[in-house]
């Protein structure tokens, strides 16, 4: 049987789906609250279940054709917090033009995942997400894509944006200050480990929202305001109320990665907006990969269930915004 037919492709393009999906045990980290990071796993995974209802899983794909379905975008808002145990219906609403064309069109699609609590249905994440499916020559040439997908079909992902062109790097051990110079930024040097990534080579999405996570951690520890020395003095936490990542080319497994985080906005002592950028050197070039932004706020524990968002206090205004500490 034919795994790429019109009617697959058309129910891939056109048909709404919907899929439950809980939060995983590993991202409650405090209390039972859910970090950001799993909650874009969630929409990651209601968009692996709508190509697989659609009769196009990610699998066969791969295996068959050769195309690896990468996700290469995610704008996520979040607008009520997961905790463990919550069970979830995400619906997932396509939304690619019918007049993409080219072979960089990427697919789109609309994700809304609602809870029930006490009674009550609540909205919990709205997010918009882009899939390219990039053709695979690593093992061997691969052979020809359907005809049905040629549109969405990539020899590199990114392929469907207008790079920024590679800037010359300086010497190696000065790149990151050069990343950071005259920034209210934190930048590091990580070397991709297969774990974070996909098909045989490249970092997948959620090896980039790992880094996201990462970042703000790093970040807050840099600027003497750590995550358990909030938690210890007065039982802060961060909460993301929105996250976005969008992947511009690729990053390949055991590549050194320079990752970027440079604080934006602070608005009204209430949440900030932290860019992060990631680069790989190449033929003494800085490539970018990928690109995104997080906003952070605060919350105060109240008890094992409960919190309540907080303002920034003057301590921790001036950490984000890098005046000295006293």
């Amino acid at each position: 049987m034919t795994l790429v037919t019109d009617t697959a492709v058309k129910a891939l393009l056109d048909s709404t789906t919907t899929t439950q999906v809980r939060p995983r045990y590993e991202g409650s980290n405090i209390c039972t609250w859910i970090g950001f990071k799993h909650v874009n796993y969630l929409v990651e995974e209601a968009v692996l279940d709508h190509f697989r209802q659609a009769g196009l899983p990610a699998r066969a794909l791969y295996e068959e054709h050769g195309l690896g379905l990468d996700i290469v975008s995610i704008d996520s808002r979040i607008l009520h917090a997961f905790h463990m145990d919550d069970i979830a219906d995400a619906e997932v609403v396509p939304w690619t033009p019918r007049d993409a064309e080219g072979p960089a069109a990427t697919i789109g699609f609309k994700v809304t995942i609602q809870f029930e609590r006490n009674g009550e249905i609540h909205k919990a994440v709205t997010s918009k997400v882009r899939v390219s499916l990039r053709i695979d020559t690593y093992l061997e040439a691969a052979g020809e894509v359907p005809a049905e997908l040629a549109r969405f079909a990539v020899a590199t992902l990114g392929d469907d944006l207008e790079r920024e062109a590679p800037a010359a790097a300086p010497a190696e051990e000065e790149i990151l200050a050069s990343l950071t110079a005259g920034q209210n930024a934190y930048a590091w040097k990580w070397n991709i480990p297969y774990p974070y990534c996909h098909f045989t080579e490249r970092i997948q999405m959620s090896g980039y929202l790992r880094l996201m996570e990462e970042g703000k951690d790093r970040f807050v520890a840099d600027r003497g305001i750590s995550i358990k020395t909030l938690l210890d003095d007065r039982r802060w936490i961060p909460v993301v109320p929105r996250s976005d990542i969008r992947i511009l080319d690729e990053a390949l497994m055991e590549e050194d990665l320079y990752t970027v985080y440079t604080v934006e906005e602070v608005f009204k002592d209430f949440t900030y907006t932290s860019r992060m950028d990631f680069y790989v050197l190449r033929d003494g070039k800085l490539v970018k990969t990928a690109t995104g932004r997080i906003v952070h706020g605060y919350a105060v524990i109240e008890n094992r269930r409960d919190w309540s968002l907080v303002n920034f206090d003057q301590r921790v205004v001036d950490a984000i915004n890098g005046v000295p500490q006293a």
